[in-house]
């Protein structure tokens, strides 16, 4: 029997649409070919997931792009086209299936569903090419994602754990179905409903439950694939909702029963799925309270994986106003701080305006840099390899890296942006969290993978920015309507 031929490929992005950060094709850092198999082999990744799988069934493999970026504004028509290009040229070689590791929330300058209209394309290329999808947990479903793919999967988790496993699964029923062994039709139902990605974690209640039907009727074998998707509420797009899509051998009947409970029992608590915030100022002084640390603060509302800029200095401004000592902060993105910390060098003395350097004009927030006087401990690469249960075995590149101490608080200072989901953002540069009073990060709930193990508290922090969990700082001009909570019908 021949070797089947089958293309692995990776156009990843959670488009924050009220997001002042670019995202060109640089930020996807793209690779191709063995130097993308090399990058994501082994890890815990969509891709990574995807190749184990095609590996294991002996295929020949065509990566003909592996690019993910950071979330951020709208993805440049260039980098979208470019990426959906190599795609589409690899398909149009000829081959037996398509693994596509996709996000489900990426919007373009010029399409707000951007893998609904990568599907259609290649479809249109291939009519009858199997193609398996692997999505965020954070997708917003549309029908031209259905219509177009013939196995999807989502993560389960958030923090998402499961990134490599939800690609395999997607990718072991694909080839069964190559085999004859089954046949996938996609069942899907959705509900015109936000959820906060503060309060809808399948690890707790009100979505755990809901996720542990999915994950059950996958497991126990009545249906091939299960998956429920939160959505992404930092998205102004017509199709912004909650969602379930259960893949069924040959009747969809059963699967689109399944969708349904699942979405009415979301929808029956759609109240549950939306955080009530605090005054940040509040939350510092609770903070204050608490014993023994380390007390993790989490600085929500500036995320950088939602879209934050990571450089919004209101949580730390109220740190350092009430007084909060041993707490280690970061990272800030801030690389014009960082060229002046380098002309300075290791042990000078500084004082510089760090952080604010970008403004929100889509949530009228300006820029407000904070003034630091510190002294400069260390200076890095920025670059470590993931060792936590979330990208497990992936490599974190920071750009340039430094840690100003300011005597009650040690800022760690980065060229790039990068969610600290693992400590590694810490360590790298010779901070230990576990032995700080107060670990603050920008993080909204992927910081649990790898500081919640070592944390004694955990006080979410309702600070400025692009990711907060404030509807009332966002105009939505494109959603639907009606959508809860804005109509509550």
């Amino acid at each position: 029997m021949a070797r089947r031929k089958i293309v692995v490929a990776m156009m990843m992005h959670e488009t924050n649409t009220f997001s002042p950060v670019p995202t060109p094709l640089a930020s996807f850092r793209p690779l191709a070919g063995a130097a993308a198999i090399e990058e994501f082999h082994d890890t815990n990744t969509q891709l990574g997931g995807f190749l184990g799988v095609a590996q294991k069934a002996g295929a020949d493999i065509v990566v003909p792009v592996a690019g993910g970026a950071h979330p951020s504004g709208y993805v440049e028509k260039s980098a979208y086209e470019d990426m959906a290009e190599a795609i589409l040229g690899a398909v149009r070689g000829g081959c037996d299936a398509a693994f596509l590791a996709l996000h489900g929330a990426m919007v373009a300058e010029h399409t707000d569903d951007g893998e609904g209209e990568l599907l259609r394309r290649v479809r249109a290329v291939a009519p009858r090419l199997p193609i398996a999808v692997g999505l965020d947990f954070h997708a917003h479903m549309t029908l031209r994602m259905i219509d177009n793919a013939t196995v999807i999967t989502g993560y389960r988790t958030y923090p998402h754990v499961d990134m490599a496993e939800t690609a395999a699964r997607a990718g072991r029923t694909l080839l069964r179905a190559l085999d004859g062994e089954v046949a996938p039709v996609i069942a899907w139902a959705s509900r015109p409903m936000m959820t906060s990605t503060l309060e809808h974690t399948p690890s707790r209640q009100p979505m755990k439950d809901i996720m542990d039907r999915a994950d059950a009727a996958e497991t126990g074998g009545s249906v091939l694939n299960a998956s429920v998707f939160g959505g992404f509420p930092h998205a102004d797009i017509p199709h912004i909702s909650c969602s379930a899509v259960v893949v069924c051998d040959r009747r969809a009947d059963q699967g689109q029963a399944l969708c349904d409970r699942l979405m009415d029992l979301a929808w029956s608590r759609r109240e549950a799925f939306l955080y009530k915030g605090a005054p940040l100022a509040s939350q510092i002084a609770h903070a204050r309270t608490l014993g023994e640390g380390p007390v993790v603060l989490v600085d929500h509302g500036d995320n950088t994986a939602s879209g934050g800029t990571q450089d919004v200095m209101s949580v730390i401004a109220e740190v350092i106003r009430q007084g909060l000592d041993d707490v280690v902060a970061g990272p800030i993105c801030d690389p014009t701080s960082v060229a002046r910390i380098l002309d300075a060098g290791t042990a000078a003395s500084v004082t510089l305006p760090v952080g604010g350097k970008i403004d929100m004009p889509q949530i009228n927030l300006p820029g407000a840099p904070l003034t630091l006087t510190g002294r400069v401990t260390r200076i890095t690469d920025g670059q470590f390899t993931v060792t936590g249960p979330m990208a497990t075995g992936t490599r974190v590149r920071m750009g340039r890296t430094a840690v100003l101490d300011t005597g009650n608080v040690q800022v760690v200072i980065s060229e790039g942006r990068s969610e600290p989901f693992d400590l590694g953002v810490f360590t790298h540069c010779g901070i230990d969290p576990r032995r700080k009073r107060y670990v603050l990060i920008k993080s909204r709930q992927h910081f649990r993978a790898g500081f919640e193990p070592i944390a004694r508290h955990i006080v979410l922090c309702d600070g400025d920015g692009c990711t907060s969990s404030d509807l009332a700082l966002f105009t939505y001009r494109n959603r639907r309507r009606p959508l809860y909570p804005f109509e509550t019908a």
